[in-house]
């Protein structure tokens, strides 16, 4: 089963969860795909996330998580043991963030909400202070204009790497590295 884990003000509509969940279902494989659609407060979004993988054996469960859902997936992988792919991962988004409180609209459904301190707290409280390298594949573009990706590759270090040049945050052509992140997940054959 693949969990994609959407990002900061994303969805499970967006462009990346499309790619994968049609990838999924080309491969037959459609009815092992999830995508939650995630509440803003980093609390609520792990409690859902958690309510995905909890119970399942982690070698049957891998996680794609895009930004902000790279960092979900790296704390879900250390607590459960997962296999997750980051796709330019937010490392420590309570940073990031602290710049954007106030009124944010989640890009695809439209919904506004205040950004607070409290989500930043909540988002200091899933950081994870070292990653186990043999359970992530690093997918990162040197182009990204939100987030410096050579912190995704420090804190990263020793896992299996792809950095791409150029390219931007939203990564675009992402279909061209999908099935080396599924192989990654066991899908596909590598």
């Amino acid at each position: 089963m693949i969990v994609y884990i959407h990002g900061f003000n994303s969805s499970a509509l967006s462009f990346k969860a499309g790619l994968v969940a049609k990838r999924m279902a080309a491969l037959g494989r459609g009815g092992e795909f999830e995508c939650p659609e995630l509440p803003h407060r980093p609390r609520e979004a792990i409690g859902v996330l958690e309510a995905v993988v909890k119970d399942r054996d982690p070698a049957d469960v891998a996680l794609i998580g895009s930004s902000l859902g790279g960092y979900y997936a790296t704390w879900l992988s250390e607590r459960y043991g997962n296999r997750a792919v980051l796709v330019n991962p937010a490392v420590r988004p309570y940073v990031l963030l602290a710049q954007a409180l106030g009124t944010q609209t989640n890009l695809y459904t439209g919904a506004a909400y205040e950004l607070t301190t409290e989500h930043l707290a909540e988002l200091r409280a899933l950081e994870v202070s070292s990653v186990t390298p043999s359970r992530y594949l690093l997918i990162t573009r040197t182009g990204d204009e939100v987030l410096d990706y050579r912190e995704a590759v420090e804190k990263y270090r020793g896992c299996e790497q792809l950095v791409v040049e150029g390219g931007d945050h939203g990564f675009g052509d992402f279909g061209l590295y999908l099935d080396r992140a599924l192989a990654f997940c066991g899908v596909v054959a590598r």
